[in-house]
């Protein structure tokens, strides 16, 4: 996979997104910035940081996922692998339904997935060494590109969607202590139902996981 290198940019997915978009990048390919200014998080919230953190978009063909992974999942899909990789390198990182990493109780970082055409193209931010964006961080000595060159090691494996769901869906209970938001509405993940798709129950209401 290629992997492109920059020391700032606005935000790494808008990037690929524009590049691919373009015919300037070709799949599968990787980008990652040292400092990220205006990057994309969750329901259209800032993901910004400086130096030390994991600022990340990758793009990959659909032909390459594994053909029992349903696309609404794929944000559950890439951030396991992702929390399997902090996890070797020694970090306590858990994944709260579908795509927030945290650590103990405090979110350090997420994904945001998005298609176009036959390519997934997601974002991984995560809060290494410090907190600029009102989220707490992992302290940790492991580089970005460290972190990138084992994860893209893991991620190319393409384990089954199957193998991913069956470790998954032992830590979802972690997430029942919290709360998400469904059209913009705060739902409890409580009582919710996982289902084998990554989709959930939530008071008689099947809520799916892509973002």
């Amino acid at each position: 996979m290629e992997i492109l290198s920059f020391k700032s940019l606005p935000s790494t997915q808008k990037f690929l997104l524009e590049k691919l978009e373009a015919g300037k990048l070709q799949v599968p390919v990787a980008v990652i910035a040292e400092e990220q200014s205006s990057g994309i998080g969750s329901r259209d919230n800032e993901w910004s940081g400086g130096k030390g953190n994991f600022f990340v978009s990758i793009a990959i063909s659909l032909n390459n996922l594994p053909s029992d992974l349903p696309l609404s999942s794929s944000s559950i899909y890439f951030s396991y692998i992702m929390k399997k990789t902090l996890e070797e390198m020694g970090e306590n990182v858990w994944l709260k339904w579908p795509n927030d990493f945290y650590l103990n109780g405090e979110k350090v970082g997420g994904t945001i997935t998005r298609k176009m055409k036959n390519i997934v193209v997601f974002g991984i931010g995560i809060n290494l060494k410090k907190s600029e964006n009102g989220y707490t961080s992992l302290q940790s000595d492991i580089s970005p590109e460290n972190l990138l060159r084992s994860y893209i090691e893991r991620l190319i494996k393409f384990p089954k969607w199957k193998q991913v769901f069956s470790e998954y869906q032992i830590e979802f209970e972690l997430s029942r202590r919290f709360s998400v938001h469904i059209e913009n509405k705060k739902k409890s993940l409580a009582d919710a139902t996982l289902c084998e798709d990554g989709s959930l129950i939530i008071g008689g209401n099947k809520v799916y996981s892509s973002r």
